[in-house]
């Protein structure tokens, strides 16, 4: 990859309007790269991301965390910028830089006044098209990473969060950590992180997404200059999942501890599956708030948990639902039992229509409130179009969400909540796990 000189300013590729939304626009630039961007001209600050469609399973096992590592060391400086640089030349605008790494795209976003985006752009490409990757930054950013495995460790909750995907996905990429383990951080070499970033960081893998105040011409023809360091090559292919139910899989990492973290999963479906829009509304109902069945008997009633809570989430292939609480050891077991009646409760009875409204009435209020800042609707576009290839309309989203019935959330439960289909991870001082899979299975 290298640095090529800005070229002179000229016509960008039309716009395509999307979903009938007149903000919403499109372009796919002849290299591959997408930009899609999100006008708000009543926003004062413009968030912009890189969004590449590459993560943790799309590493071979023995380079387990290079994704994570690459997102390290594209802030460790380029060929015209040092690290501090790089920060400098955002935070001085009174923007922000930041990067995330998730199983299936990574993504380095900022934030700053609209007048700013051209250097927004120009820095984010910079790191992504000419970052130096020198071996002493790579050595020191390596502890860095060692130190980050350490930390999340320590966390039992964050801990039990990827004993919970080694338990649901067993043998497969999404069962591993996102950050790799002492053991494949050690293997990891600059030939590696470079010869990664050159077959999976391609124009066609890459969506630009911007949302605030803005015009869509100004960013495509933006990223068309700064952009042009990035190589040809198709978007990278993951392999599925193809494991068996074999459940409920139950795993325990033994700790000295107050309480045990507990996290209770189950593999459900893919984000291209419809049955995902029943499953939204069922995790509202079941633990995604306050008012939710989880909370409102393990906590309300019971004083069993101070916080516990459900999570959906979708990949291409599959999906999965995760109960994660803290609960006292000694109460460990009756918590399972209350969380499994609950499961079989939505199993067994449709959910009220009061309550299947409140339900609805959250999830698409938290749509609307989801988009109506730059960073959150950027990375609604980013996401949404680097999994779909086009912007899916918000009201589209609402009008699925309304139309979810509650027999279909019966049925989703019905074919989700089996127990085949769990796995249990636990961070306890208990001795065993024995007679844990019982509760389930019931």
């Amino acid at each position: 990859m290298k640095t090529t000189p800005a070229l002179p300013r000229r016509a960008a590729p039309a716009p395509t309007a999307l979903g009938g939304s007149a903000h919403h626009a499109l372009t796919r630039l002849p290299g591959g790269v997408t930009v899609v961007t999100a006008a708000m001209p009543h926003m004062a600050s413009v968030s912009l991301g890189l969004w590449v469609a590459t993560g943790g399973r799309h590493e071979p096992a023995e380079l387990n965390g290079v994704a994570h590592f690459i997102e390290h060391m594209l802030f460790k400086g380029t060929r015209r910028r040092s690290a501090q640089r790089i920060s400098q030349d955002v935070e001085g605008l009174g923007g922000y830089l930041n990067a995330f790494t998730s199983e299936e795209h990574t993504c380095f976003y900022s934030k700053a006044l609209h007048g700013r985006v051209e250097t927004l752009v120009d820095v984010l490409f910079d790191m992504l098209t000419a970052s130096r990757f020198a071996p002493e930054d790579i050595r020191k950013e390596r502890e860095v990473i060692r130190e980050e495995v350490a930390m999340y460790l320590d966390q039992p909750a964050q801990h039990v969060q990827e004993l919970i995907n080694a338990t649901m996905w067993p043998g497969h990429a999404l069962g591993r950590p996102l950050t790799g383990t002492f053991a494949t951080l050690d293997r990891i070499r600059r030939a590696d992180l470079v010869g990664f970033l050159g077959r999976h960081y391609t124009a066609p893998a890459l969506v630009v997404a911007a949302a605030g105040r803005l015009e869509h011409a100004a960013i495509v023809d933006a990223v068309a200059r700064h952009g042009r360091g990035l190589g040809p090559g198709p978007a990278p292919a993951a392999a599925p999942y193809t494991g068996g139910d074999a459940g409920p899989r139950v795993r325990l990492h033994r700790k000295a501890a107050e309480q045990t973290q507990l996290a209770l999963g189950s593999r459900t479906c893919s984000r291209r599956d419809d049955r995902r829009f029943a499953l939204r509304l069922l995790n509202v109902v079941l633990g995604e708030n306050m008012s939710s069945r989880l909370f409102q008997r393990l906590r309300e009633d019971r004083g069993l948990a101070y916080n516990v809570y459900s999570t959906p989430s979708h990949w291409e292939d599959v999906g999965d639902l995760v109960i994660s609480a803290g609960v006292d050891t000694d109460k460990l077991e009756p918590a399972l039992r209350l969380v499994a009646r609950e499961l079989r409760r939505l199993r067994e009875e449709k959910v009220p229509a009061a309550e299947l409204r409140r339900a609805r009435d959250y999830a698409l209020g938290q749509v609307d409130l989801g988009l109506e800042n730059t960073e959150s609707h950027m990375m609604w576009l980013g996401e949404t179009v680097l999994t779909t290839g086009r912007v899916l309309p918000a009201e589209n989203l609402k009008a699925r969400l309304a139309a979810v019935t509650a027999a279909e959330i019966q049925a989703a439960a019905r074919a989700f909540f089996r127990p085949e289909r769990l796995g249990l991870a636990l961070v306890s001082p208990r001795r065993t796990a024995r007679g844990l899979g019982r509760l389930l299975a019931a």
